[in-house]
């Protein structure tokens, strides 16, 4: 079992790729007030999901294009593997101990039944699976620029009107980053693993996700090379309370240009820094840091 705290921070570039688009504003590229870029963590998770299940791992949540047991809902998977008989405490157990990614992040089921004793009313599951796994949102260094082209088909995607020798054509907008050096952070909390299971193994499977987070990612809006893990930093705490608080070691790791007339428009212009002071007075103290490159 897990009885320490880790926390770890990430630090990826995109270039000429959409890492997230938001459905409410065309889909372009999500980006906060500063003109700073964003992905959400919920896009992360799901990153991390696809990847677990890329290793083998049995997923709960898994997206529609990457559905292995022929479920289309997370409801009917839930009751294949369920019935109103089962309590809850042995459902949570149950989904805990089958699912990688419900121990990880944890679940809120609010799906399923189950039978009230006595009168043997059936009603609506309802339970919190609270996971050890939290990552934040990741937010470029500096403002991106967000580049946008018009598309259009060449081939009749419907049937020609009568006199005309093909449909108009579909047109359509792409919206991209130009470049942009990304960062996000996350912990594991030793305390919440232990109601879920969630063990070293499951950390170290996260770990070596980590570094190669965009592999098996490619789409249109990001192409194959197009999203790059640059670093991961892993600091395992000798506690399970910690030695530092998760914002205090997110504060140990920074990046910046270079030089200030530099673009950013390449990796080459940023600089990514450790405080080594401090990193050196964590390791004294126990700590175990561990810095890696991207697959």
């Amino acid at each position: 079992m897990l009885n320490k705290k880790i926390d770890f921070v990430v630090y990826f570039t995109v270039e000429n790729a959409n890492p997230n688009g938001d459905p409410l504003s065309g889909n372009m590229p999500r980006q906060d007030n500063e003109l700073k870029g964003l992905v959400s963590d919920v896009c992360l998770k799901r990153k991390i999901r696809n990847r677990m299940q890329d290793e083998g791992h049995n997923i709960f949540v898994q997206a529609n294009e990457r559905i292995e047991d022929g479920f289309k809902s997370l409801e009917a998977r839930f009751e294949d593997k369920f019935n109103k008989e089962d309590d809850n405490d042995s459902v949570y157990k149950t989904m805990c101990n089958d699912y990688l990614d419900v121990r990880s992040f944890g679940q809120v089921i609010t799906f399923g039944q189950v039978m009230i004793s006595g009168n043997k009313k059936a009603q609506k599951r309802s339970i919190g699976i609270r996971g050890p796994v939290s990552i934040t949102m990741a937010k470029s260094i500096n403002p991106v620029n967000v580049s946008s082209m018009q598309i259009t088909r060449s081939t009749n995607g419907m049937k020609a009107e009568e006199g005309k020798q093909k449909s108009s054509d579909t047109m359509g907008m792409k919206h991209y980053v130009d470049f942009g050096l990304y960062c996000f952070s996350g912990s594991i909390n030793p305390f919440f693993a232990e109601k879920t299971g969630f063990s070293e193994d499951d950390a170290n499977v996260l770990k070596e996700i980590l570094q190669s987070l965009f592999v098996n990612d490619a789409s249109s809006a990001r192409p194959d090379g197009s999203m790059e893990i640059v670093k991961v930093y892993w600091v395992e705490h000798p506690s399970k309370l910690g030695l530092l608080s998760s914002a205090k070691i997110r504060s140990l790791f920074s990046a910046r240009l270079k030089d200030e007339n530099l673009s950013g428009e390449n990796i080459e212009d940023y600089s990514i820094e450790e405080n080594l002071e401090e990193i050196e007075k964590l390791k004294n103290s126990g700590a175990t840091i561990e810095i890696f490159e991207g697959q």
